[in-house]
């Protein structure tokens, strides 16, 4: 089994599409209006539109809702994402990058549909060899 996927269900694709292209520096690739992908080396971060739950049912999900996941991102320098983007999360910051006791650097901060999303660094010799396997 292989874990390739994350989707996030919005109300304004476009929206979301231009917010982790920025945030990320990647490209968001557009396959039609309602769906989107941000393909990493470790995983896809896609983005749907409610349009396509209609093919699964009602009430499946409710876009901007979640308070549960956290979609998080290993970065090369937390200290420098965060002051690269500043103004983009300056009203959106959870947390400052801040050392966590499992050793990683971490900014929290929400996208615009209110989501969670990590950044973060490790930074201690464990942390560090349990994400460089």
């Amino acid at each position: 089994m292989n874990f390739v996927s994350v989707r996030i269900i919005t109300s304004d694709v476009q929206r979301l599409v231009r917010f982790y292209g920025e945030i990320t520096d990647m490209p968001v690739t557009m396959y039609t209006e309602d769906f989107a992908e941000l393909a990493t080396p470790a995983c896809t971060l896609a983005i749907g539109s409610t349009r396509t739950l209609q093919l699964f049912g009602d009430d499946v999900t409710r876009p901007a809702d979640s308070h549960t996941a956290i979609i998080e991102f290993r970065v090369g320098d937390v200290d420098a994402e965060f002051a690269r983007l500043s103004d983009t999360i300056k009203d959106a910051t959870v947390q400052k990058p801040t050392t966590m006791p499992w050793g990683n650097r971490s900014l929290l901060f929400r996208d615009p549909d209110g989501n969670l999303v990590n950044f973060f660094t490790p930074v201690t010799a464990e942390a560090i060899k349990k994400f460089d396997k």
